[in-house]
């Protein structure tokens, strides 16, 4: 009996010593209120409600209010403004793309002896030249897609195949959300025991065009809304697809060890998804628009057993985080914070800016939480000081954003008015407006990019 206690003993002592697995699963376009655990009335997603009943529920998680802005920043660890990638997404037709001079978290891992780093999904950081595609950025692995809202059948965008294996085009017949969970069962199969690996799998799930399987459907056949339902149904799938990939990496010996993050890359659009209990949606700055679902789970940290964490942390919080699970030292560079400390329970976070900012057309809005405190600014807070619409809320006591306490607080209006300028000053040209260069466009041919 002694000698079986002190194996199990050093077992737990080494797995505590190894490097996690790093497991990051990105939704596109999920509403707050569509899953299980946020109080869906009529999404089913039983395996992601079991992931987070197992793991920890993030309930102030943020996310830009748009899916390139997000998936830069959480890339990076740093706001997406430094480096031109804040203001809008990539569209087909731009020729901006995530700078190689920025250091991502495949590259920083690679390093740390992850040598499997594979991206499964969607990119949606720059296309036009072969310096913006994952390879050029860390990832040794890629199926999926450049662009946003491909075809969920054909696997199109602007009429030509966007399905990729690495570089290359990839002809497989399917539904994206099913490939792309099949495609991420096989990378966690494949990985070996005895080295951890990195598996980004951003689903375009739920986003448009809305397609769903005649099977899934059916699931949902009591909802009478057309887009609501193929909604729910594509919400179904890709909880399907999670749970696939949560079997994987359960069937493992190394299960434990997993560090697996879950979030929405941006709030829901109301014509399909819900983002209640809070206001607004996707392209625009209140709270249903950045603060998304999400959880985690790494038992061997004791982030498990179904706890709440409720405190303010979000997407550049992503890559210190998993680099210093990873036992990486940090760049001196980054805007996020490492929070697996208060996540633990061990210390508290600092109160920190946390700053949103929109601009895809010709309207620009911006937004600051210090505390219980937000500012909405509509109009271009970094430009001018001329024609500001100015929303103050105190979210503690107004979580809906009802009430607009600006005319009663000038002084912190200015204060935060100040920083979101101040914020401003970081911006560098990239990503433009999301029109710009669409007129005459034509995609090259199956999307391969030489």
């Amino acid at each position: 009996m002694k000698i079986i206690l002190l194996l199990s003993i050093l077992a737990c002592m080494s797995a505590l010593r190894a490097k996690p697995n790093i497991v990051l699963i990105v939704a596109d376009d999920l509403g707050y209120a569509d899953t299980g655990f946020n109080d869906s009335k009529t999404a089913l997603t039983p395996n992601l409600d079991r992931f987070v009943k197992g793991g920890v529920k993030l309930t102030d998680f943020r996310a830009c209010p748009m899916c390139s802005p997000t998936r830069a920043g959480l890339l990076t660890g740093r706001w997406p403004l430094r480096f031109g990638m804040m203001r809008a997404v990539i569209p087909p037709w731009s020729k901006y793309g995530l700078p190689s001079k920025e250091a991502t978290l495949p590259e920083l891992l690679a390093s740390a002896g992850y040598d499997r780093r594979g991206i499964i999904g969607k990119w949606h950081l720059g296309h036009a030249n072969k310096s913006q595609l994952p390879l050029a950025h860390g990832f040794t692995h890629f199926v999926g897609h450049y662009n946003g809202a491909i075809d969920y059948f054909t696997h199109e965008r602007e009429e030509q195949l966007d399905w990729h294996q690495n570089d290359e085009p990839l002809r497989e017949e399917g539904y994206a959300t099913d490939l792309l969970a099949k495609h991420a069962v096989t990378f966690i199969n494949n990985s070996p025991l005895n080295k951890p690996y990195f598996l980004y799998l951003p689903f375009n799930a739920p986003h448009s065009p809305f397609q769903a399987t005649e099977a899934d459907l059916a699931l949902h056949s009591s909802l009478k809304n057309k887009k609501r339902r193929t909604y729910a149904a594509m919400v179904t799938a890709m909880d399907r697809g999670i749970g696939k990939v949560l079997d994987a990496i359960e069937s493992r010996s190394d299960t434990d060890n997993t560090l697996v993050i879950f979030f929405s890359d941006n709030g829901g659009i109301p014509s399909a998804g819900s983002n209640a209990p809070w206001r607004g949606a996707k392209l625009n700055l209140y709270e249903g628009g950045t603060r998304v679902a999400a959880a985690l789970r790494w038992p061997a940290r004791g982030l498990n057993g179904g706890g709440t964490f409720s405190d303010r942390i979000g997407y550049i919080d992503i890559l210190p985080t998993t680099l210093r699970a990873a036992g990486v030292a940090l760049p001196g560079n980054l805007d996020g914070l490492n929070v697996l400390p208060a996540l633990r329970g061990k210390t508290k976070l600092p109160e920190r800016p946390w700053f949103s900012y929109l601009h895809q057309s010709k309207s620009a809005s911006s937004s600051l939480h210090l505390g219980p405190w937000k500012l909405v600014v509509k109009g271009n807070a970094f430009h001018s000081a001329d024609d500001l619409t100015l929303e103050l809320y105190k979210l503690d006591s107004d979580p809906g954003e009802k009430n607009n306490l600006a005319e009663k607080h000038p002084d912190r209006v200015a204060t935060m008015l100040s920083q979101i300028k101040k914020f401003g000053t970081l911006q560098v040209p990239g990503a433009t407006p999301y029109s710009q260069g669409r007129e005459g466009f034509v995609a090259p041919k199956d999307w391969l990019i030489k």
